[in-house]
């Protein structure tokens, strides 16, 4: 049938049910799993840290995963409605969601930029962070890769690997601070505008199962390497001492949040295209399974690689071990470089780390975009206009990107990434996420609801989560974050000016603020008694799907109150006949 002209477009469904499992796998399996998660095993007390990331998965993450994902299939909405339809008063928890998911697609992209040209140098008769006779090296250069390099500790701290020489010179072009913010690295900025024109596709989604295979022969790779055991022992090897340290926990908590992408949307957005009767239930659990083992396989995949550069270079493996872009860009490469056929390892590495990166960039900008949709349908759901939006979305992404490309850019994405995406502003929209759902909605309620959907009821364990554990869990951690807050260093040495921590703080209160601020503010516009105005927000829209047990309640109230009109007038028939 023809679509009428002007007429507002339906949101639609996933085309099938793998479609919706790969593009969640997608999302939550990204560059956190493979340059994040392994740095933290081993730094904070390796098989022992599993104790507290088990802990939060239990009492967070797969509670979360299982509220936001129905929490969509049920009220068919983006990030921000299904706030206003189940809970208007919580509607800030959403919008405070997609700003942090708009601060993430400023910046995350970068990071694919960077690897493109990595993934682009890599295709060279030598890898060119592998020497030291490149118009880029200094005098203290010094290529870890060489068969016949002797080193010793001085050597070390005298001098810079060829590998950090081709990052910080090469692709970044580091000024000395963020107050020389420098020229524009054409190239760099070349790489991004081609990761830019990456189409998404529903169909191209199954490009997420491809990472794994990379991931696998990179894993097959660094555990036949000399000294792979070395570096898997490192990993994790127990410290039961370091579960006393409250950082070890607050760590474990941030990672899961973020790897789990619960508390801004995303789960939300993809579940919404789901059909109502889709067992969100048994989806979720397997997607957390899958999610956690992959971490723990990438940790294995790139300490073995870690433990062999090690040995080949006799030196602790404490001192080659990096996390986030020192990981990606300089240790790993570093290591490719001493292996046989280096550029085919780096060609693998890198493709992997794209695939990654542009998965989960293309799920957050769905959802941002649906969101807004949503709460605009009539002016944005029409022939022609998403295109429209989506266009000028990415503009506006891609422009603010440009200061991310500067000789200065590295230490305006480090401010992104450390406040604008902290950990504790996630922490913070968990607390009221499971307080407003388990206590204001009605964890009961959301209990029923999922049983209607998938025909099964949930382990108790989720509504003690979602009413007591969570939350609380969330709180303790919030709190502990803001206690134990270091103040931004880049590269352990250059200290950010004031007006810079200050910009930080701003981006990261801009997202908090939201939720406090939207319930005070429809509090006080709405009409009406202070207690009715509590409950007309309080309460979630009366179109909302009844489940089985809400229609067998009204359906016996309606008969209840049928026989009760049938009596009294029997009764009124019986007084007039008298």
């Amino acid at each position: 049938m023809d679509r009428i002209e002007g007429q507002i477009e339906e949101r639609g469904h996933w085309g099938s049910k793998a479609e919706f499992l790969l593009a969640v796998a997608g999302n939550v399996i990204g560059l956190g799993n493979v340059w994040r998660f392994p740095y933290l095993c081993y730094k904070y007390g390796g098989g022992a840290f599993l104790i507290p990331y088990l802990v939060f998965v239990v009492t967070c993450g797969v509670p979360l995963f299982l509220l936001e994902t129905a929490m969509g299939q049920y009220t068919q909405e983006g990030g921000i409605t299904c706030w206003h339809r189940l809970c208007p008063l919580a509607e800030g928890i959403g919008y405070a969601g997609q700003l942090i998911l708009l601060y993430s697609c400023m910046y995350y992209i970068v990071i694919l930029s960077w690897a493109l040209f990595y993934l682009i140098s890599s295709f060279s008769s030598q890898l060119p962070w592998a020497s030291c006779d490149n118009t880029w090296n200094t005098d203290d250069c010094v290529n870890l890769a060489a068969k016949n390099l002797t080193l010793n500790r001085t050597t070390l701290i005298n001098s810079t690997p060829a590998a950090t020489e081709f990052w910080e010179r090469r692709v970044l072009s580091l000024s000395g601070g963020i107050e020389e913010i420098g020229k524009i690295n054409w190239e760099i900025l070349l790489c991004l505008i081609a990761m830019w024109v990456c189409k998404n596709d529903h169909k191209k989604i199954f490009f997420a199962t491809f990472p794994y295979v990379m991931l696998l022969v990179l894993l097959i790779r660094g555990l036949t390497l000399p000294g792979a055991l070395q570096g898997v022992v490192f990993y994790l090897y127990p410290e039961p001492a370091r579960l006393f340290d409250p950082q070890v926990w607050l760590e474990a908590g941030a990672q899961i949040l973020f790897s789990y992408s619960v508390s801004v949307g995303t789960l939300t957005v993809l579940a919404s295209y789901n059909k109502y009767n889709n067992n969100c239930y048994r989806d979720s659990l397997w997607l957390c399974v899958l999610n956690s083992c992959t971490s723990l396989v990438a940790g294995f995949a790139v300490f073995s690689v870690l433990g062999f550069m090690s040995q080949e270079q006799g030196i602790p493996i404490a001192e080659v071990a990096e996390s986030g872009p020192g990981l990606a860009f300089i240790a790993y490469p570093q290591a490719v470089a001493m292996m046989p056929l280096p550029q085919l390892w780096a060609v693998c590495f890198f493709i992997m780390i794209i695939l990654l990166g542009l998965d989960t960039q293309f799920v957050s900008m769905e959802a941002v975009t649906t969101s807004v949709m949503d709460l605009f349908p009539v002016i944005l759901r029409r022939e022609g206009r998403r295109e429209i939006f989506i266009l000028l979305f990415c503009l506006t992404c891609f422009l603010g990107q440009f200061i991310m490309v500067t000789e200065g850019g590295m230490y305006v994405f480090q401010l992104f990434d450390y406040y604008a995406c902290n950990g504790a502003c996630v922490l913070f929209l968990s607390v009221f996420e499971t307080l407003v759902m388990g206590w204001i909605f009605g964890a009961e309620r959301m209990f029923d609801i999922i049983e209607d959907m998938t025909k099964s009821r949930p382990n108790y364990i989720f509504m003690l989560c979602w009413k007591y554990l969570t939350p609380l869990v969330s709180v303790v951690s919030f709190v502990c974050s803001m206690v134990e807050y270091t103040p931004l260093t880049f590269n352990r040495w250059y200290v950010y000016p004031d007006w810079a921590y200050a910009l930080g703080w701003l981006l990261a209160l801009s997202s908090i603020i939201l939720v406090p601020g939207w319930a005070l503010g429809q509090l006080f516009a709405g009409k009406g008694s202070l207690k009715q105005r509590w409950r007309h927000l309080c309460s979630p829209d009366p179109e909302l799907p009844l489940t089985c047990k809400q229609r067998a309640e009204m359906k016996e109230t309606t008969f209840t109150a049928e026989m009760e009109d049938l009596v009294r007038a029997n009764i009124d028939g019986d007084e007039n006949g008298l």
